[in-house]
């Protein structure tokens, strides 16, 4: 297996200027479109991408899940119940022995052990079963244009522009209703700054299994994950994990699922 980093242009995402007005419905949705088309066209988005941004709609699936994120409000007991922990545990132990070259690869490479892919894999879609059926470009634009957390979202929505315009995503592109792709659901600025060539076919492809694993592991070994330690809640890795997502009941699950997995 040949592992090939991406290329990283997010460096510009953080710094983009925010002037198109945000907006609490959909009313200002189609005017706010023209404008932002602007803003990512200053910052280098080709044709490709400004026609994709233009050819997305509101999309109130999308607020309604950021709204009602629930499950994070949970006990850990509830937490894990809820999303089927005992079935992931169980299937990631199968999953690892059935691939097993792979995920010894990829632990020599990046040095993240095969139970925290295998975990976040079976949190985030069921092992593929269920990656999304949200419009990926509209779904980012929306939260971008939704005045809750414009700012995290632009930069996500640029993101997503330039993939279109590298061919990475298309405008039918579908993920979770927050606009993630691939298995383990990257949002798209993730997928610029940590998505790997993991199968060595020259492209970087999040609903493959192999590079989303592989861009998986290097999502933790960039932001520092120390091979060799642990990384249930105190020890040294646990902070890495929380980089990957910010609920405290979430960390939890994953460190403890991971560690049954690899028992």
């Amino acid at each position: 297996m040949r592992l090939v980093p991406a290329l990283c242009l997010a460096a510009l995402l953080p710094s983009a200027a925010l002037a198109a007005p945000c907006g609490d419905t959909s009313a200002g949705y189609e005017a706010w479109k023209p404008q932002m088309a602007q803003e990512a066209a200053a910052v280098g988005v080709g044709q490709r991408g400004i026609d994709a941004l233009m050819g997305t709609s509101y999309s109130k699936a999308t607020i309604s899940a950021d709204r009602n994120q629930k499950s994070f409000k949970y006990s850990l007991s509830k937490f894990m119940e809820v999303r089927g922990a005992s079935t992931i545990v169980s299937q990631g132990r199968s999953r690892k022995a059935r691939n097993a070259e792979l995920f010894a690869a990829l632990e020599r490479a990046y040095g993240v052990p095969p139970g925290i892919l295998l975990a976040v894999h079976g949190m985030e879609t069921g092992f593929g079963g269920f990656m999304g059926d949200t419009n990926v470009v509209s779904a980012i634009a929306t939260l971008s244009y939704d005045c809750r957390r414009t700012e995290f979202f632009t930069g996500h929505l640029l993101a997503a522009l330039q993939l279109v315009d590298r061919g990475t995503i298309t405008t039918q592109s579908v993920g979770a209703k927050h606009g993630e792709v691939g298995h383990t659901q990257f949002l798209p600025g993730n997928v610029l700054a940590y998505g790997v060539d993991g199968n060595g076919d020259g492209r970087i492809d999040l609903y493959n299994l192999t590079d989303s694993m592989a861009s998986t592991a290097n999502f933790f070994a960039q932001k520092g994950w120390r091979p060799g330690l642990g990384y249930q809640e105190g020890e040294p890795n646990f902070a890495v994990i929380r980089e990957w997502n910010a609920a405290t009941v979430y960390q939890q699950a994953i460190a403890i699922m991971a560690a049954q997995i690899d028992r």
